[in-house]
């Protein structure tokens, strides 16, 4: 593949400036060449329509003429070029009178052939579309933890109430009836338990983290899978072998990837069904916190891929709401939990999926002073 400079070049302008070329032209997200004063060099034809300006106009300004200078843009525009490395960052708004209030993803390059040049990238849909799926996510979460909390109120309390007035009954009883009050007792602990279950939606978060080595719970998860529900599955692995700790609950972890690799299994087909388990360290990934100004490094990416008939497209919008599910006998509260978990640990999940193949991915933060970005 040619590296940018080459992808770049072209008739040029008398100054050296690098034209955009026909293949440039047809990406359809924009893309700006920057000189180290910040002079837009070169510009796409996404760009601009983005910017609402021709590539002329924009060629004879610099980059604040269009976006004003505090900007996180520019900060990390700067990373790049100081770096020598390619840097991204989610959940950026850009603002302006001239292109309004516009939410993206933002990738910035060091320009190899030309020193102190930087190739920016600017990704408006589909940030906003995965930014948008984990803002539905924690909605789920927290739908889920509502209800939890009111089944913990409205059915537990009345259980302790039943219980009770069972084991009163069983005082004046013959011995041959105390089987019937013991069922009642014994029913009503079994209820209580299951609600238990549930209730783990209610704590929000209060689970110890600490740095957790994420190899070993794919293989302990794996393991688990082989022996049990996916014996019929072929699983392979490609992992990344320098991943720093993640920091987080190793039990829950171990929760979420053995629902989805629980998922993935009962999604493949009886003969040559396959799952793939994947990490990758991504430097620069950072994502905005609703509601605070400070931006999470995501940095370790899980990535579980199944080769199974996809999900259905009236499920995608709402998968990971509680009691949403395409199993005959499933409950919907799988996905939901995964949510919530994730979300407790600040990290991000999201998926893609067509029928032969559905990927989840798995963002999670590195445990502090590991993380090398």
């Amino acid at each position: 593949m040619a590296s940018p400079a080459k992808v770049l070049e072209g008739p040029g302008s008398d100054d050296g400036a690098p034209a955009a070329p026909a293949i440039l032209n047809a990406l359809p997200m924009p893309v700006l060449v920057l000189d180290s004063g910040g002079g837009i060099r070169a510009v796409n034809q996404a760009a601009e329509q983005f910017f609402d300006a021709s590539a002329a106009v924009m060629q004879e300004r610099s980059l604040d003429s269009f976006i004003p200078a505090d900007s996180p843009l520019f900060a990390l525009i700067e990373q790049a070029s100081e770096s020598g490395s390619s840097v991204v960052e989610y959940g950026i708004t850009l603002e302006s009178p001239r292109i309004g209030s516009r939410f993206v993803t933002i990738q910035a390059a060091p320009f190899a052939d030309r020193r102190g040049h930087v190739v920016v990238t600017l990704q408006e849909q589909s940030i906003a579309r995965r930014i948008d799926h984990q803002l539905s996510h924690r909605t789920a979460a927290r739908s889920v933890t509502a209800m939890a909390a009111m089944l913990a109120h409205e059915v537990k309390n009345p259980l302790s109430g039943i219980r009770g007035a069972a084991q009163l009954l069983e005082a004046d009883l013959a011995d041959d009836q105390h089987d019937l009050t013991r069922l009642i007792c014994d029913e009503t602990d079994r209820i209580c338990a299951l609600v238990d279950r549930i209730d783990v939606f209610s704590d929000p978060g209060s689970a110890e983290h600490a740095p957790v080595n994420i190899y070993r719970i794919l293989d302990h998860v794996r393991q688990l899978a082989t022996a049990g529900f996916a014996q019929h599955v072929r699983f392979v692995e490609d992992y990344d072998p320098s991943l720093p700790p993640v920091f987080g609950n190793r039990d829950q972890l171990v929760q979420v990837f053995l629902n989805l690799v629980k998922n993935a299994a009962e999604s493949v087909p009886a003969k040559g069904g396959e799952i793939r388990l994947s990490t990758a360290y991504q430097h620069g990934i950072r994502l905005a916190v609703p509601g605070h100004e400070s931006r999470v490094h995501l940095p370790l990416v899980v990535t579980i891929a199944d080769n199974g008939g996809g999900i259905p497209e009236t499920v995608q919008p709402h998968l990971f709401d509680p009691f949403i599910t395409t199993k005959p006998k499933g409950s919907g509260l799988g996905l939901a939990l995964v949510a919530k978990i994730i979300d407790d640990h600040g990290g991000v999940i999201d998926f893609t999926t067509r029928p032969g193949r559905t990927v989840f991915r798995v963002m999670l933060p590195a445990h502090a002073g590991a993380e090398s970005d």
